[in-house]
């Protein structure tokens, strides 16, 4: 594939969050930035800060930029450790594991390239939580790599069709992201059932809507 196509690996979990949050920023390039992106990019931005550094039997190199071609993803890895000669990707995320598995898929995107770089094959990968200060280790198992793929072919049809996804609002995820005023979920979501009832009501009255 065209690197030029390629889809960022930051992108998997941006749509796997939310599609539309993954098309404001992704397609229409709006970016805004609250306390919890302040926080995540902060943790970045340590870990990203660091030389590469050496410990009996591994070797860790930052902020690794990464591509596989077979699948057209690119990205930076935060961290890889080099284990024997094989890379094992570690990525930082602020605040702790959650229900989602749109980090486990960003993780995944990365051994992905990873593989094909070193033409290996790995097995895991750790996500080090800033909130619980301790890794969560990830088995890069086949169900893992097909929701990668899958993911990957969903943002490149979304992207390729140029479509603003519709919002679909929840509590949990909209009223901390940071594009909430952006994206209006509420507002928009509230004219879309209007519009839904309207048409409604013109069918059941039998004027074609």
């Amino acid at each position: 594939m065209n690197p030029a196509d390629d889809i960022p690996l930051s992108a998997l979990q941006h749509w796997l969050f939310c599609p539309r949050q993954y098309a404001l920023i992704h397609i229409e390039r709006i970016w805004a930035e609250n306390r919890f992106t302040a926080e995540g990019r902060v943790l970045h931005e340590r870990a990203d800060s660091g030389k590469s550094e050496a410990r009996p039997g591994i070797k860790t190199l930052r902020t690794v930029e990464i591509r596989s071609a077979k699948h057209g993803l690119s990205g930076v890895a935060d961290v890889v450790e080099l284990r024997g000669g094989t890379p094992y990707p570690v990525e930082y995320k602020r605040g702790k594991p959650k229900k989602h598995q749109a980090d486990e898929v960003q993780l995944c995107a990365q051994a992905l390239c990873l593989e094909e770089m070193f033409n290996c094959a790995i097995s895991e990968g750790a996500l080090f939580y800033g909130k619980t200060r301790r890794r969560t280790i990830v088995c890069i198992d086949a169900a893992l790599r097909k929701m990668t793929l899958q993911a990957a072919a969903d943002v490149r049809a979304c992207r390729d069709q140029g479509d603003l996804p519709a919002p679909i609002y929840s509590a949990t995820l909209c009223d901390n992201c940071s594009l909430f005023e952006q994206c209006r979920p509420k507002q928009i979501g509230a004219q879309r059932n209007i519009e839904k009832w309207m048409a409604r009501a013109l069918n059941t009255q039998g004027v074609p809507a």
